[in-house]
């Protein structure tokens, strides 16, 4: 991610501690909670400017989102994680469209690559008090708090709420941290914690009914010019993965098709379409953010090792037992007609009927019909303080909008 030397005064990741949402987690009660310490977060790294490729900020929502009393035996609700990850994407991409900034991966000086991870965190249970960060990962690509402190570091600046929620969540985030990073008071920022809501107990969170993960995952796209839609999608799609011990001789799977540059050819201001290589590289730089755990933190997740299998691009992570692979997709279907061996296919709103011309063609072949999932689509639905900037933010975000504002910058030149 970073340079493995760099102190504070350097590119790190900042972290953005976030306390579980209100019950009910709707889009007005999540945008009245977390868009202040958002705003300000993101705020104050664009005027810092960062390096060149801007600045990044880890968004880490910490929750009660698993279930299961024994570690290899976690699960959780896929539709109201990815309604949750939706809910706070939009509110990033607003608030980024409204202080014209920038939030695509390597996006220059002044933007703020923002990547949202869940953790899981029960605040209503009392903490253990010998309690010490160690990475433990379950069944599920969403760690604890003790892992997330033990594998996420170091940091430039570690932001959290001037809220009850925000300030006990930082307490026993510090706790578990202790000794990691030696930490500068004006490391720790505090910032506007927006409505402080009473959190119900953590059946609440649980009520929903627990998705069966899977072993292969499938998604297709374009990912050019990583943006919030697509860390959205992805983020989404690997948490329906069921993730083998560490030794297994088969991982699982995210099989993700990425579109070949010869079908990009028309594409408005082809010219700053990025390559397919570089578009894999972006993508599975991103994952890291989410899958990848090493006590090292980002000495290990500089540079994702990427192997080359025939055409397929390929990584591993969290000791083998997930595998990510990127195929070129030369066609609508991509991997879908190709490999039979697939169990869940993701989609957003805009794609849902390329998902079920999937399954018609494999039903055709007399392959088994893939479990399709839908992702909710960014938007601006519950944001109060609405203006053109809001209104007009999704296209702002889209691939062909940010290859335009570098093609108008480079004129400016």
């Amino acid at each position: 991610m970073t340079s493995p030397n760099a102190t504070v005064g350097d590119d790190l990741p900042s972290l953005l501690l976030l306390p579980p949402p209100p019950q009910p987690a709707t889009r007005l009660a999540l945008n009245a909670t977390y868009e202040p310490s958002l705003k300000a977060a993101i705020s104050k790294l664009k005027n810092e400017r960062g390096g060149k490729d801007g600045s990044i900020l880890i968004v880490a929502l910490a929750s009660p989102i698993l279930t299961g009393n024994f570690r290899r035996q976690k699960s959780l609700s896929w539709t109201h994680a990815q309604s949750i990850l939706a809910d706070l994407y939009s509110i990033i991409s607003v608030v980024c469209g409204q202080l014209s900034i920038p939030t695509e991966m390597h996006g220059g000086p002044g933007s703020v690559d923002v990547r949202v991870v869940l953790v899981h965190h029960d605040p209503s249970k009392p903490p253990v008090t010998d309690s010490k960060a160690a990475i433990a990962p379950n069944n599920t690509v969403i760690v604890d708090l003790a892992t997330f402190a033990a594998a996420y570091h170091p940091w430039k600046y570690i932001f959290h709420p001037n809220n009850e929620p925000g300030y006990k969540l930082l307490s026993s985030y510090l706790k578990l941290f202790e000794g990691i990073q030696s930490l500068k008071q004006s490391q720790l920022v505090v910032v506007e914690g927006g409505l402080s809501m009473s959190i119900e107990s953590s059946a609440t969170s649980q009520s929903s009914i627990q998705t069966t993960p899977h072993s292969v995952v499938c998604l297709g796209g374009t990912f050019d010019n990583l943006h919030p839609g697509h860390k959205l999608l992805l983020t989404a799609a690997v948490l329906l993965l069921k993730v083998p011990e560490k030794g297994t001789s088969d991982p699982c799977q995210f099989v993700i098709g990425i579109t070949g540059d010869e079908l990009l050819k028309r594409k408005k201001y082809v010219e700053f379409v990025q390559s397919w290589d570089e578009r894999v590289a972006n993508t599975i730089e991103f994952l890291s953010s989410v899958l990848e755990l090493s006590k090292d933190g980002w000495k290990k997740r500089q540079t994702p090792q990427i192997t080359k299998k025939g055409d397929d691009s390929v990584a591993l992570f969290r000791d083998g037992t997930i595998e990510v692979r990127c195929v070129i997709i030369q066609d609508a279907y991509g991997p879908t007609i190709t490999t039979e061996n697939m169990d869940a296919l993701v989609v957003s709103g805009e794609t849902r009927g390329g998902g079920n011309a999937v399954n018609d063609r494999r039903k055709e072949t007399g392959w088994r019909q893939l479990e399709i999932f839908e992702v909710d689509v960014l938007d601006a639905e519950g944001i109060v303080h609405k203006s053109a900037e809001t209104q007009d933010f999704a296209s702002k975000i889209s691939s062909t909008a940010i290859r335009k504002r570098k093609a108008e910058s480079r004129s400016r030149i």
